[in-house]
Order: C-alpha cells, then structure tokens, then sequence
C-alpha cells in the first residue's frame, strides 16, 4: 500500500464519487480510478461497491478506513519529528462566528497550551469543514448545531467516525424593524445551508414566506428596513436592539408559529475525527477544549 492511494480511497469516501474525490485531490477522475484499483488489487478484495450515483465502502473499505488515517497521521508526525517541525493545529470554523465566538475558542486553547501553532481556516461552507475534517485536511472544526447527535439542525455528517464537543451556546433571536406592519409573513434568510436559516426552519416550518437576503450583516440590515423578520445570534444583533433599530419578537407574535414553540438555542461544536484522538495536535486541543467547555 502505497499514502498516495491511501490519501485517495479516503477521499472517495469522503466525498462519494470518483470524479468530486478527483476535484478535492486536483486529480484527474481516471488517475483517481487506477490508484484504487491498484489498492484493490494490492489487498485482494473490493473496497467498494461502485453504482452510477456513488462509491459505497464495502466491509473491507469500511475497516480500512480507521488504518487509513491512522498511517496517514503517522507519516505526518513523522515528517514533523524528523524535520524538527512545532505541532501545528489545523482549525476550521464557519464564517459566522469567526469574529465573534472563534478568538475565544483559540484564547483558552493557547492558553492551556502556549507551545500549540494554530493554523485557522474560515469558510462559509459547513460541508466544507467537515469534509476537511473528515479528509484530514482539517484536524478540527468550530461549527453550529443543535443539542442531540451531530447534524440534527437538519445537515448529513460524511460517512467517517466523527466526534463532537460542545464548548458554548449560541443563542438567537427573532427581531424585526419597530415599525414594521405584520413582520411575521415573511422570514430573511441566508442559503438553505445556513445554520440560522436551518433553525428558522425548525422554527416556522414551511408555512412562512422566505426571502433570501444573504449573509448575516445583510439580513440584519434589511430587517432593519422592515422587510421582514430575521432569525440571528444575539450577538449579531445586540447593538441594533440597545439603539432601538430593531425590536425582539416573541416566538408567538407571528400567526404560524404556535405559542409554546421556543426560539432555538444553538451550540458551537468542535468536531473531529474520532480515529485521530491518539495525533498530538488534535489530543491537546481536545483536552484543552474539554478543560474550558462550559
């Protein structure tokens, strides 16, 4: 078995298809093709069973997978150890909490370990992060969810063991412009993956109208034009609400939502890949993480 073909049957896993595995690896489709059937022909047995639609892991592939990224992280550490390089910390986190929950995050985590080079990676994209994580691009990322297993907001994790703690609470809240007539028929939003737009739809389900407005500060700022109602984390919104430029709405104010239905709370979640606890990088973060989860 050669990393190279290992790098390679991990990321077919990750991202379902030969030719999506190929973009990730900047490979040619057929490159990507040739190394797992050499990998396969190695080894003696299918890794996966190939339909039109996706690459699924046989019971083979699924127990190389953990031996996969093991060897692959102990090839890293090697190169580190032999080149005398610092432990670096690959660290991805959505762009919506970026500035606001992230540098608290690193703070504790230098904090417990000062000798720990964090490299920080931003992205807009949640599917992004995690399969950067799940690829080993990413040794860990901050992202959103809600409380019970990980993608229960309303996203699918890729098909790799991941793990999750949860550091902080994230909570929202419903405003709209003071003068606004009837807020309640129209809710701003951001991409369907957005976490805040995923919690609106818990929130409301299908019955309100939904208008695309973008990101954070644009829904906020069209909220504050009265063009509708906006789901975002307090802290996004906490200076507008003092100012008076934009008023909270009880969950119950608007006529779809019932009464006892509650504002959501998310949570900011590290994951990472559970078969790379025992990498040095990812072990002290996630005994920092643990030390200062509150």
């Amino acid at each position: 078995m050669e990393l190279r073909q290992l790098r390679t049957f991990e990321a077919v896993v990750v991202h379902r298809t030969v030719t999506d595995a190929a973009a990730a690896l900047g490979l040619a489709p057929s490159s990507v093709a040739e190394q797992l059937r050499t990998l396969e022909r190695s080894l003696g047995t299918a890794l996966f069973e190939r339909s039109p639609r996706a690459m699924t892991p046989t019971p083979a592939g699924r127990r190389l997978l953990p031996w996969a990224r093991r060897l692959l992280d102990q090839a890293d550490q090697a190169r580190r150890e032999v080149t005398a390089a610092r432990t670096v910390l690959r660290l991805g986190t959505l762009e919506t909490v970026a500035a606001t929950h992230a540098p608290r995050v690193l703070a504790r985590l230098t904090g417990h370990h000062p000798e720990l080079d964090v490299a920080l990676h931003t992205d807009a994209d949640r599917d992004g992060l995690l399969h950067g994580v799940a690829a080993g691009g990413l040794d860990a990322a901050l992202l959103l969810d809600t409380a019970g297993p990980l993608g229960e907001l309303g996203f699918v994790p890729p098909p790799v063991p991941l793990a999750h703690l949860d550091l902080e609470d994230v909570p929202l809240v419903l405003v709209a412009a003071p003068g606004s007539p009837d807020p309640g028929q129209r809710l701003l939003v951001n991409t369907p993956a957005c976490s805040f737009r995923l919690a609106g739809d818990r929130l409301f389900g299908p019955e309100v109208e939904r208008l695309h407005t973008g990101d954070v500060a644009a829904t906020r700022a069209c909220a504050e034009r009265g063009l509708g109602m906006a789901l975002l984390p307090e802290s996004a919104v906490h200076e507008q609400l003092a100012a008076g430029t934009l008023r909270r709405l009880a969950p119950a104010v608007p006529p779809a939502v019932p009464a006892a239905v509650l504002v959501p709370a998310l949570r900011l979640r590290l994951v990472w890949r559970a078969d790379r606890e025992a990498v040095p990088a990812v072990r002290d973060v996630l005994h920092a993480a643990a030390a200062t989860a509150r």
